[in-house]
């Protein structure tokens, strides 16, 4: 019943209000969020093509900064380890990101790189509302200068010595490099520090860490298995789970909510909270990492960490472009869900 608090729901609420003590590092590729907002004047008479008559552009923190601005909505202590380059998109993306309450002291900048951007052009008739057309990427190759690794790796090193728990979201820029896993494998084994790893591309290379968060497509593609039932799918992601030798792992599914698999137990499904049709699910995985990193350094369990991470998906793809959600609507969420 909606409002009814359970055993469940009581300690879910207790691990939100713990948030505030906890100190979580992201290492990860940075992104300049762009998002291009105009109105359909008419068709051009160059091409046939519509003219967009511009009304505003708003840059906000996507990838690895992103996940940073979460964790720093949630109420946690976030030092992001990254890199961006000495130009306009950089330079906005750490003010956003210090507006926001994340430690950039461990944010470097390089003049040998551009800040990866990528500008969602979002467009409609004047009084309707603006749907996205087309998006367009600025990015450069993979880090490789080595003086900018090794700081990176630095970097890494003196944050994880205070940190509750580890995030990598990787999106194959090369912010985080074989050395950058080797030392989280380290503080791994010898610290039990939970490392949650958010891979588009590489999840496979990020073995003998805590857990990750791939969704039902790529855990499909890393084992290229085509997966047509929920059997297929358990006995999928349990094979990957052991190839990367994780203690846990949660599988997100859009509408179908989530899977975690922990251990030798049987597989916990979760049902989706909140509406079945999403406004935006544009850096949603981001909110259900940093959600789930955050719970278990709040000493969580990993079913409870997997609930809690749930309901901020849930909430986070109802606002439009890359957003974030709070503790207070988490646990609004909490409170009020009809599950």
């Amino acid at each position: 019943m909606t409002g009814e608090l359970t055993p469940i729901r009581d300690r879910l609420l207790e691990i939100v209000r713990t948030f505030p003590k906890r100190k979580i590092v992201i290492i990860g590729d940075s992104i300049a969020d762009r998002f291009l907002y105009g109105s359909i004047s008419r068709v051009s008479r160059e091409a046939p093509v519509f003219i967009l008559r511009h009304e505003q552009t708003e840059t906000v923190p996507g990838g690895a900064a992103n996940c940073a601005v979460n964790l720093a909505s949630l109420g946690a202590e976030v030092a992001l380890v990254s890199v961006v380059g000495n130009d306009e998109a950089g330079l906005e993306l750490r003010t956003k990101l210090q507006a926001a309450g994340v430690d950039t002291s461990s944010l470097l900048t390089s003049d040998k790189l551009q800040t990866t951007t990528k500008v969602r052009i979002l467009a409609g008739q004047t009084h309707s509302s603006r749907q996205q057309v087309i998006r367009v990427d600025y990015e450069d190759a993979p880090i490789s200068d080595p003086d900018l690794r090794e700081a990176i790796v630095n970097e890494l090193t003196r944050r994880t010595a205070e940190a509750s728990a580890v995030i990598v979201s990787d999106y194959n820029y090369g912010a985080v490099n074989e050395t950058a896993v080797d030392v989280l494998r380290e503080v791994t084994r010898t610290r039990q520090l939970p490392v949650l790893v958010d891979s588009r591309f590489r999840l496979s290379s990020f073995t003998g860490l805590t857990s990750a968060t791939p969704n039902e497509d790529e855990v499909e593609h890393l084992l290229q298995a085509p997966i047509t039932s929920t059997e297929q799918l358990e006995s999928t992601a349990t094979e990957l789970k052991r190839k990367l030798d994780y203690r846990a792992l949660l599988v997100t599914r859009g509408a179908n909510g989530m899977m975690l698999l922990e251990g030798n137990e049987p597989p916990l499904h979760i049902a989706a909270v909140g509406a079945h049709q999403p406004v935006d699910v544009t850096g949603a995985g981001d909110t259900v990492i940093a959600t789930f990193a955050l719970a278990l350094a709040s000493n969580s369990s990993f079913s409870d960490a997997a609930r809690l991470a749930n309901y901020a998906g849930g909430l986070v793809v109802m606002k439009r472009g890359t957003a974030s959600i709070t503790a207070h609507e988490l646990e609004h969420s909490i409170i009020n869900s009809e599950t």
